[in-house]
């Protein structure tokens, strides 16, 4: 061993045994590695830790946080072969957790795969069919022309969509647009017929196909009406659903995404991620949940078949549990089961397979207990807070007859969840997936949906921290457009994407509690907060680094502040 080299960890050592920050684990760290790989000085580095503790650099190495304090101490550590980056006065953060991320999907909704509909780029019914215009150009009849975006209250003419705004642009082509929130679809009378769907058609339970006067489908299907249009599409090969998954994942790293959560994968999915993350062709951390359907028949079979994955590092792609579904959406589309009637009168529906509301209530607390019973982590997808309370009240069922220790249950979007049920939610350990980013695009138009008293209070960030509920927060792209910087503006200024109006001003939180949601609230969520989600030493060497310091933006125009660099497991996987 050289002095030099001795020298070096003798240095380190005593860093170790004298501050706070690298604590009893710095000393194994140090004594396997010759040099840091990457030091990052002059910075506004947030470590994120309970105490909001912020230093000038790191040191990364090993795939681990070395070394966090003033630039002058860090400086020393440096190698013959250590990378130095000066931050020049910008904010580095750990690397964003988001908690609620279709891959797959948000990579289809990109060129090649499919048309933008969505607003801004689209503000009318013309344009958007203008768009579809413009994509028939060149294809052969019959090829499917996908799309997705369009978002109704943004419309020009005021009014919903139809086929009949399709069939003139493309008649000899099956159309099927998807809502911004994955909820509905809008098709063409090509697609309808391909579908088999008719004046006769019963949809299925929760399901919606909306009629004109005179009983005709328009050419507009909600919730598990919209699988009608979904199996008949043509299945995306395995080649395309990887490549959907590298741009996904390049749009992520962009962003300083280095973590993600994929709720309700199918086996081609997983299959996807596996492959690339056996190759190490998957740069970010990936975290799945198996699709378990909308039956208790689907999840059964799941169950059945589902053979644990072998040859993979659980720290880049790991399959955690079973996402489940109860019911839809509280927008106009009326499909979230609410205690209360909507504005316009009805209370939603579980979506659940059943004939009866009792039946389909029944089923869904079976399908947890199952799930739960089967050892899996399980993430609900429920919107309404009469939705919320029986998935709730299904967990503690679960656990009464199933127990074990920590099953960290989660109500992913939990939009209406109530005071009461936050704190059972917190007592019993149960996380709640929240999604600022939706609460951005929908907050001007949910007045009308849901109401003054209940709009307001839609994704109750304020109310769930303090009762101690542990708040994940995701984007559900490609619902949104994947940004976390817009969510955590949302989080903390609470206004709407068209009027900037207030929504919920007293569902406020601070920076850094927003800021937690999207690191270490996901990193609790996959059971891996003792890994990663902060920047104190030990921890995973996954951050990213603004273009900028955070304290000094206006946090209106932290949407348009770039990403420098990201960092996943010590390695520059993006650089601008």
């Amino acid at each position: 061993m050289s002095h030099h080299a001795f020298s070096r960890r003798q240095f380190l050592l005593s860093v170790g045994s004298a501050t706070s920050l690298a604590g009893s684990r710095w000393s194994p760290l140090v004594r396997r590695l010759e040099d840091p790989d990457l030091l990052f000085l002059n910075g506004d580095i947030h470590l994120l830790d309970a105490a909001d503790t912020k230093v000038e650099a790191v040191a990364l190495g090993g795939g681990r946080v070395l070394a966090a304090g003033s630039s002058s101490t860090i400086q020393r550590l440096r190698g013959a072969r250590t990378r130095l980056i000066d931050l020049r006065g910008r904010t580095a953060l750990p690397g964003i957790n988001d908690s609620h991320l279709h891959a797959v999907d948000w990579g289809f909704t990109q060129p090649p795969f499919s048309i933008d509909v969505g607003y801004p780029k689209v503000r009318s019914i013309a344009e958007a069919a203008d768009a579809v215009r413009k994509a028939v150009v060149g294809r052969k009849p019959g090829d499917w022309i996908v799309g997705r975006g369009w978002d109704q209250p943004y419309f020009a003419e005021g009014r919903a969509p139809t086929r009949a705004d399709l069939d003139i642009v493309a008649s000899d082509h099956p159309v099927v647009l998807t809502e911004f929130s994955g909820h509905a679809v809008w098709v063409n009378t090509r697609a309808l017929q391909l579908a088999g769907v008719t004046r006769e058609s019963t949809p299925p339970p929760g399901g919606v196909i909306v009629r004109d006067s005179g009983g005709e489908p328009t050419g507009v299907l909600h919730e598990g009406a919209a699988d009608l249009i979904w199996r008949i599409l043509p299945l995306p090969s395995a080649a395309e659903r990887a490549r959907a998954v590298d741009v996904a994942a390049r749009l992520m790293t962009s962003m300083g995404i280095t973590s993600f959560t994929d709720p309700g994968a199918d086996p081609e999915m997983v299959a996807a991620y596996a492959a690339m993350a056996r190759d190490g062709q998957l740069p970010v951390r990936a975290t799945v949940l198996l699709d378990g359907g909308h039956s208790v028949a689907s999840l059964q079979r799941m169950l059945a078949a589902w053979r644990p994955l072998d040859g993979l590092s659980p720290r880049r792609m790991r399959v955690a549990g079973v996402k489940l579904y109860a019911d839809g959406i509280p927008t106009g589309n009326k499909t979230a089961l609410l205690h209360e009637p909507y504005q316009t009168g009805g209370n939603g529906s579980l979506t659940i397979e059943g004939a009866t509301p009792e039946d389909r209530a029944r089923d869904l607390r079976e399908m947890i207990r199952l799930a739960h019973g089967a050892g899996f982590q399980i993430g609900t997808h429920a919107t309404g807070d009469a939705a919320i309370d029986l998935v709730v009240e299904g967990y503690l069922a679960a656990q009464a007859k199933h127990p074990r220790e920590d099953p960290r249950h989660s109500v992913i979007h939990a939009d209406l969840v109530s005071p009461a049920t936050l704190r059972t939610m917190a007592g019993a350990g149960i996380g709640a997936n929240f999604n600022a980013a939706i609460k951005y695009l929908i907050a001007d138009g949910q007045m009308e949906s849901i109401g003054p008293a209940r709009a307001p209070y839609e994704w109750p960030y304020r109310t769930a921290l303090d009762a101690g509920v542990v708040v994940a927060s995701g984007s559900d792209a490609p619902v949104t457009d994947g940004d976390w910087r817009q969510g955590v503006a949302t989080c903390v200024l609470r206004e709407g994407k068209q009027t900037h109006k207030v929504s919920g001003a007293d569902q406020r939180i601070s920076l850094f509690e927003a800021l937690r949601t999207y690191t270490v609230g996901g990193a609790w969520q996959d059971r891996a907060e003792t890994w990663k989600g902060t920047l104190t030493v030990g921890m995973a060497a996954d951050l990213f680094v603004l273009e900028a310091r955070l304290r000094d933006i206006d946090l209106h125009d932290l949407p348009k502040v770039g990403v420098a660099m990201t960092v996943i497991d010590g390695r520059v996987v993006f650089e601008r």
